[in-house]
């Protein structure tokens, strides 16, 4: 499994201007909602999802990284977006760290092998100190997706 096999270019968000983790998370959600590939109509249940996780624990998992998810019954495959913060996000981190790179993941309640892969493939990439250098400072979706893609194929 790839990034780019999940993640919605459409939806990826190179220019954060949230600075609370609910106002990230709820950007992100709606950016896939724009994107098409969430109905807008479960949007809100979505968010409350991915809140009502969050409540368990931080997704915020330290070095300036959060990986908001959740599983949702609106999608019918594995989605995922990236939103990049310059500023910063309090996410109630780990390490008590703002955010820069959030991955937000849905999947489907059917599919939990798909979710863990998911969440595996993002982790291994993000414990890579160049991949998450570079990807802070991507300014444009072609640069997020380019990035990504390099990732896949391992040239980070």
């Amino acid at each position: 499994m790839k990034l780019c096999d999940f993640v919605v270019p459409a939806a990826i968000v190179p220019d954060l201007q949230a600075t609370t983790k609910e106002a990230a998370i709820r950007a992100m959600v709606s950016s896939l909602c724009q994107s098409g590939v969430v109905p807008a109509s479960d949007e809100e249940g979505i968010v409350s999802a991915i809140l009502k996780r969050e409540e368990l624990g931080s997704t915020g998992i330290g070095r300036g990284v959060a990986v908001p998810h959740t599983k949702h019954p609106s999608v019918d495959r594995l989605i995922a977006t990236v939103a990049l913060s310059h500023t910063g996000v309090d996410f109630a981190s780990l390490d008590g760290e703002s955010v820069y790179i959030m991955f937000l993941l849905i999947s489907p309640p059917d599919r939990p092998g798909d979710h863990l892969r998911g969440l595996e493939n993002i982790s291994r990439h993000l414990r890579n100190d160049n991949f998450c250098k570079f990807l802070r400072q991507s300014k444009t979706h072609e640069a997020v997706l380019e990035l990504l893609k390099e990732a896949d194929n391992n040239e980070i």
